[in-house]
């Protein structure tokens, strides 16, 4: 009798199969990991604002440095602190972690020099977290558009 030494080809499909299930679980573990660290990327620039902000607040009297109509939206708004150096730079990199441009606002009354501020982005991995002037930094439902986050 000849013995044959070696493996079936339904033994060799079944750890192919077995190999393919745990490489999918892997990759997906990967992405989520991945969409979490951009997350927290965004949430500690974000975070990283509001010390910045209040170096211009100091320097100008408020979050604007001339009088504004108010409230001024976008991260472009005319002589807000959206405009410092540091902040264009901190916005791109959210903007490169996020994968979208945050939402900016300036508020206060009437025209005069902003006298609040907020600034929300979009996680990764759903929601929206958002920093204003008052030091709150946390998950909203949706993008700030009165220059607190609500």
């Amino acid at each position: 009798m000849k013995k044959n030494k070696g493996f079936t080809l339904i033994e060799l499909l079944v750890v192919i199969a077995i190999i393919g299930i745990l490489a999918s679980v892997v990759l997906a573990s990967l992405n989520s990991a991945r969409n979490k660290g951009a997350d927290a990327a965004t949430k500690a620039a974000l975070a990283n604002m509001r010390a910045q902000a209040e170096i211009f607040y100091d320097q100008y009297s408020g979050y604007s440095s001339a009088a504004i109509a108010l409230p001024a939206t976008g991260c472009t708004a005319t002589s807000t602190l959206f405009l410092d150096g540091v902040m264009t730079n901190a916005i791109a990199g959210i903007t490169s972690s996020s994968g979208a441009a945050p939402t900016c606002v300036v508020g206060g009354t009437g025209t005069a020099k902003a006298s609040a501020w907020a600034m929300s982005a979009t996680l990764k991995a759903g929601g929206t977290w958002c920093v204003d002037s008052t030091g709150a930094s946390k998950a909203t439902a949706a993008s700030t558009t009165t220059g607190l986050c609500s």
